[in-house]
Parts: structure tokens; sequence; C-alpha cells
């Protein structure tokens, strides 16, 4: 059996070396278009910004080590200009001599990946606008720093490769400013946890212009201006797109192969195409989202991975299954990380599913013990079934570690008030006892047996201020002079008791506190009493860090809070 495979890198490189040691036998040859057939597309912003000095750790392959370990014949610098399935043949150009010639298959794979996304705008192509995606990319980006010593950047955009690459450039000293249509960076998060990510980035000095269309590009001095619609240009001297990723499929197209999301590569869970004997894999193919069942788009490394196993478990005559993209990812936002797996709540709602969720703000670790940070989980999931649809984490600590536990529950079919009876391990240095996924769980529970009714951020503007309900704020007094919600009662929860003829009986007390629990214990004190209470999702923290994103978005005069 003769396989070709059109791309390295993840699902490529991956499934040649899945081949071989399924199939001893078998010819492998595979066709890259770049000088490197195995490397870090995750690791290039943090070469670029020294965190990884040595370039050579960039590439996970050589084609000589990869021959040597196992006997496939990797062809660098070779791009795939045609295919005749009829014939079964493959025609390549060599792009350094410019020899074109043909290659038969028995079986081919195409791991084209995704190119960046280049919108049809004026000076896309000048010298000081670049774009990461390959290993010479980044060479070109470092090349650049290194000779003319850029002062400031701007970034066309903010997902991963955005703020990676942001935070790389201030870590050399460069101001930077991240650009942007959405009105909020990571997508995949919904507008409130990505407040926390907003937080950080400023913290850091990184200046974000969101929910602003970029319309070009021109040369003005030593530097770029980037024109905005109705805005003043942006300065800068250089500038970066990182607007997202394109399926590569030029090929496919050609071919005739079936064509989904964005011109991405229609597969079935076999990985393979609409043409017998073409598999695809990786950022160029499209796939069912494994919460929704719905058709997605999901570029990320470890799917892309585990395609590639699969398909070469298939092309080897075995039946390998894909069961859809999950979409876990995590990252580093300065000293912070942010992850996510599932989907979020906004497009929960827009796959017409009805949701509820949980926020709430655990310790990293025993809170006697030193060291421990904050994090804030926000866990989404059905109503009624309680199925899980998602998680979303930012803190310091563990947060990797949680998010991992989430996907792996959602993966299994476990529910969110499942969750409670995970058997997860404990010492002070690393967890509670009662661990931040099992307290998730424990508040799903809660609200499955009617202990628990929740009121959201979205609702605050709802709440009647007509002395029809009751709001109240049960923090310190310390905590509450520092900030509150004008119109909240204030009586600390240890008072509570000997103070409820202040809350008024025969009204529904909505309440808050700093994280959610002490408002939550004081929920249940007043319906110990025959009171209808509450809980604010979140408390006044996560209240506070949304609001003050959204101030910073909008104007000071939407805050609301007496400061």
């Amino acid at each position: 059996m003769k396989v070709v495979i059109v791309g390295g890198v993840a699902g490529g490189a991956t499934a040649a070396a899945r081949i071989r040691r399924l199939d001893e036998q078998a010819e492998i040859v595979v066709f890259e278009r770049s000088g490197y057939i195995s490397y870090a597309n995750c690791g290039l912003p943090y070469y670029i910004g020294d965190v990884i000095a040595d370039p050579s750790a960039l590439t996970l392959q050589t084609p000589e080590s990869f021959f040597s370990r196992f006997r496939v014949n990797m062809k660098v610098r070779h791009e795939v200009t045609a295919i005749h399935p009829d014939k079964k043949t493959v025609f390549v150009k060599n792009l350094e001599t410019g020899e074109v010639f043909e290659e038969s298959y028995d079986k081919l794979l195409l791991s084209p990946g995704a190119k960046p996304t280049q919108p049809r705008l004026p000076g896309v192509g000048l010298d000081r606008v670049f774009t990461l995606r390959t290993v010479e990319d980044t060479f070109r980006i470092k090349e650049y720093i290194r000779a003319h010593h850029p002062k400031s950047a701007v970034l066309a955009g903010g997902g991963f490769i955005g703020l990676e690459l942001a935070e790389n450039l201030r870590e050399l000293g460069m101001e930077v400013t991240i650009v942007q249509r959405p009105k909020q960076l990571m997508n995949p998060f919904d507008p409130d946890m990505a407040a926390f990510i907003h937080s950080e980035m400023r913290r850091h000095g990184v200046k974000l212009v969101l929910g602003r269309t970029v319309e070009g590009f021109v040369e003005n001095g030593s530097g770029v201006d980037v024109l905005l619609k109705d805005e003043a240009p942006l300065h800068a001297d250089m500038v970066v797109l990182a607007i997202g990723v394109t399926p590569d499929t030029a090929l496919a197209k050609e071919v005739g192969l079936e064509l989904g999301i964005k011109g991405s590569i229609v597969v079935n869970d076999r990985m393979e195409t609409s043409i017998p004997d073409i598999y695809a894999v990786g950022d160029a193919v499209q796939v069912k989202h494994f919460v929704t069942g719905q058709d997605a788009l999901i570029s990320l490394a470890g799917p892309a991975n585990r395609q590639g196993r699969i398909a070469a478990g298939n092309i080897c005559g075995r039946d390998s299954r894909y069961p859809g993209s999950q979409g876990s990812s995590v990252i580093k936002v300065f000293n912070m990380t942010a992850a996510v797996t599932g989907i979020n709540e906004t497009n929960a709602k827009k796959a017409g599913l009805d949701v509820d969720k949980v926020i709430l703000s655990p310790m990293s670790h025993a809170g006697y013990y030193p060291g421990g940070k904050l994090m804030t989980m926000k866990v989404v999931f059905e109503k009624e079934t309680y199925r899980l649809l998602g998680a979303q984490i930012v803190g310091y600590e563990g947060v990797d570690k949680r998010i991992d536990v989430l996907a792996t529950a959602i993966h299994a079919g476990l529910n969110a008030a499942e969750l409670k009876d995970l058997d997860l391990a404990y010492a002070p240095p690393y967890s509670s006892a009662k661990d931040p996924v099992n307290m998730a769980g424990f508040m799903a529970d809660n609200i499955e047996q009617g202990i628990l009714k929740q009121w959201f951020l979205e609702d605050l503007d709802r709440l009647p201020r007509d002395g029809s309900v009751t709001l109240l704020d049960v923090r310190t007094v310390g905590e509450y002079s520092a900030g509150h919600i004008d119109g909240f009662l204030h009586i600390p929860v240890d008072e509570l008791r000997e103070r409820l003829d202040e809350v008024e009986r025969g009204k529904p007390v909505y309440m808050i506190c700093q994280s959610g629990l002490r408002s939550y214990i004081a929920c249940r004190i007043l319906s110990g009493y025959g009171y209808e209470a509450y809980n604010f999702a979140g408390g006044f923290r996560f209240y506070d860090t949304v609001t003050r994103d959204r101030c910073m978005a909008e104007s000071a005069s939407a805050c609301g809070m007496d400061r």
C-alpha cells in the first residue's frame, strides 16, 4: 500500500507515524509546502518574545529524523498542485527547483491546514504588515524586530494568537494595541467571562480598541496607519493580522470534494471525504461539535492529532471513529490562565438550547495553605436534563486541572449535579477537600432540588425599584463601603437573624455578597423564616469586573455604582 499525505504538522505527521506503526510495509510519502514538516504552532509567539530562545526547539521533527525513525519520505518545499482521483495520482511541484512530477497513491490523506484570514483591504501587502501562522512567518517577524527595534504594534484580532503575541510583544517593551470588530476578546468565552481577560490585558498595558472596523493600512513615515471606520487611525511601527484562519482547501475545491463551512472539507466520522480513498484531517475539515452535534470548524492541535490517528487507522483497515470536537482549550494571559470547554452560554442559546448556569469563585487550593488564589468558574448546563454543555474558567493556579476534569465529565456524559460525586485528589497545596468542580456540582444539585434559586447580572436592570422586592447586600461593612450597587439594603449575614424585622415579609428578596457563598447562606436563613430568597450568581466581585469592563467599552455613566 502506498499512502500520499499532503501537509505535515499536527494531522499529517501524526498520521504518517501512526500508519508506520500499523503497517511496516506501507510506502508513505509526505509533501509539505513549507520548509518544516512538524513544528510547534502554539510556540511561535513565545519565540518572538524570547521565552523560547532556540529556534530549533520549534521544530519537533526534521525530514531526516522522521525517516530515521519511521522510514517515511518527507518532502519539504514540495507543493501538491493537482489531484486526479480517476488515476489515483497527484501532481507535485518542487518549489526549490521548479520541477513538476506525478506521484501515484493507493490512499491519499489531505492535511493542508488553514491559512491566516487576509481581508481584502488596502495595504495588506505592506512590508510592515505581517501574519503569523508558520515558522517562516515567525522568523520574518523576529528578524524585523531585531533589525528595526519597533516601539509599537497594532494587532488586528483578539483570538489565541493575538493574545499570546500581545503578551510577548509587551514583554519586549513594545506598546501594544489590539483592535477588532467584535466587542470582546476570545469568542469561545461569554462576554462576562471575557471581562476578566480584558482586565488582565489592560492591567499589563495592552490597549483594547474593541467594536471597531479596520478598513485598511497606509504607510506613514517609518510606520503604518491602521484605518478605522468612523474613527481616527491608529499608528504603529508594525501591524500583525491575527483575525483568524481560513481552511486552505483550494486543492479540495478543484478536485470536487464536498465542502462545508468556509470552504472546509466535509468528512464523515472515519475522516473520509466524498471521494473514495481520499481522507482529510486537521484545520481544513468540518467536524461535528461533540456537545451540539452541529457542523463546526475547530482549529486546535489536539483534535488535529486525534484525527490524524483515526484516519491512519482507517487507511490501515481498522474501524476508527471521531466522536466530534469539544473545543477544549487553555491560554496564558500574562499572569492569568483562561480555559474553556464545550460551548458557552451565548452559543448554547443560539443553538436553541434552554440553559442554566452556576458561577462561583473558589480558591485554587485550601484557604489555610499559603498562596491560594481565586478563580472564576462558569458552568453551563441544560435545564430539565442538567446535561453539561460547557465551562469557562479564569484564574491563576489550577485552572487547567479543573477545565480538564470538566471536559472529561462532558465527554463521559455526566450531568451538572453529578459533578458533586467526583472523587478528586486533595492535598492542601493543590486543592480543597471540596474541589471547585465538586462545588459546581453542589450548586447544580441545590438548584435541582429547589434549595438554590438564582438571579443574574442580566436581571439587574429588570428588578423593580418600586419597593415590591427587597434588594439585600450581606457583605461586611468594609466591603459595602468600598463599593456597592445603588438601592441595596445592607445587613451583614452574621447579623441577619437578629435584624429580620428590617427585611419586609411577603416580598421576594434578591441578595448579593462578594462571591455568592455568604448570600447563599443568607438565602437559606431567610428561607427558613418563610421568605422567597434569590442568590446573585457570581457575587459582587463578578458584578464589579463585568460592569467595569462595560464602562471601559461604553461610558463611565453606565456603571451605576456608588463609590
